[in-house]
């Protein structure tokens, strides 16, 4: 057999091996140390400086006034800076005069609330990363919603409502993996794990491992073209699974595990047959069908960031690095 060709029977039988000694990366729980378990995780975060890490990680405070979005009201999206999840729209932003950057209501579902140490406050915090935003205050008569999340500016980036991104979205097994892999992408802006290219409305994640749906398990990636192109993202999604193998991933066997591209516009397309042209003329086995998007369906809540929540890194999805 071409040597090339070899290398996939040979990643399948390195995957078995390691289901056998612990188990598949895409259905195990979390590691049993703990220890290994944050450092792993902080490996998808964005690195800190010092002064960042005392704020978002041990819940400290900037100075007042001096943070980089207290006197700041220019349309966009704010988010988080450790892990990237956007977290209030700049509509929610007003001037409170209270040294640090105020708002009036957070982007649904992307903070939550626990009782500060001392025993008086309510601590704010990122849902993605956990990271320490700031606190929250009721009460006080500054807007009509009578709320203010009062946030420090270093535990935010922020992106201008003009800044463009696209869209992409890919399916290549368990999409546990697929997206800690994508996501890990410099400019990568944010990842949803979903389901696609079946006929069932709204599925939910058993009907799809039931494999009656039509459905794939799939990532939807947005990302700024500035800073990745699809063409790089598109290299990166074959260089991180058996593309060569039939409707499954590995030990996961079904149409929901096959390997697609769902192209959502001419260029896209033509990208991911160019990319599929040149590994046949490299002599592999292509299986990964290119096909339109139709609608995709978020997954459910608990499957979103889940190795990044988990504290783990894939064992069935391996990076291999093929294309110059």
């Amino acid at each position: 057999m071409d040597s090339k060709k070899l290398h996939y029977a040979g990643l399948a039988i390195a995957v078995v091996v390691i289901i056998v000694a612990k188990g598949c990366d895409d259905r195990t729980g979390a590691a049993s140390d703990p220890q290994k378990n944050v450092e792993r995780a902080a490996v998808v975060y964005n690195e800190l400086t010092p002064e960042e890490e005392n704020v978002i990680v041990n819940k400290g405070t900037e100075d007042p006034f001096t943070g980089e979005f207290d006197d700041h009201y220019e349309k966009g999206v704010y988010s988080c800076r450790r892990c990237g999840a956007e977290l209030y729209n700049s509509t929610a932003k007003f001037k409170s005069d209270c040294g640090w950057p105020s708002f009036d209501d957070e982007i649904a579902g992307a903070v939550k609330r626990l009782p500060d140490a001392d025993g008086i406050r309510t601590e704010i915090l990122c849902v993605k990363c956990d990271g320490h935003l700031g606190h929250v205050f009721t009460g006080e008569g500054y807007t009509a919603k009578n709320i203010r999340h009062c946030v420090n500016s270093i535990s935010m980036d922020f992106k201008p409502a003009n800044a463009k991104t696209e869209k992409a979205i890919f399916a290549s097994g368990c999409f546990w993996g697929v997206e800690y892999h994508l996501g890990s992408a410099d400019g990568v802006v944010s990842t949803t794990v979903g389901y696609t290219g079946g006929n069932a409305l709204n599925p939910t994640y058993e009907q799809v491992c039931a494999d009656t749906t039509g459905h794939a398990e799939a990532v939807e990636v947005i990302y700024d073209p500035a800073k990745v192109s699809y063409e790089e993202l598109a290299k990166l999604f074959f260089e991180t699974h058996n593309f060569s193998q039939v409707d499954g991933q590995g030990p996961d066997i079904g149409t929901q595990y096959r390997s697609e591209i769902f192209y959502l516009n001419e260029n896209q397309k033509q990208t991911a047959e160019k990319l599929i042209d040149e590994l046949k003329l490299k002599d592999y086995d292509v299986a990964t069908k290119v096909t339109k998007a139709t609608k995709f369906y978020n997954g459910e809540k608990d499957h979103q960031d889940y190795y990044q929540k988990n504290g783990q890194s894939p064992y069935c999805h391996v990076y291999k690095k093929i294309f110059k």
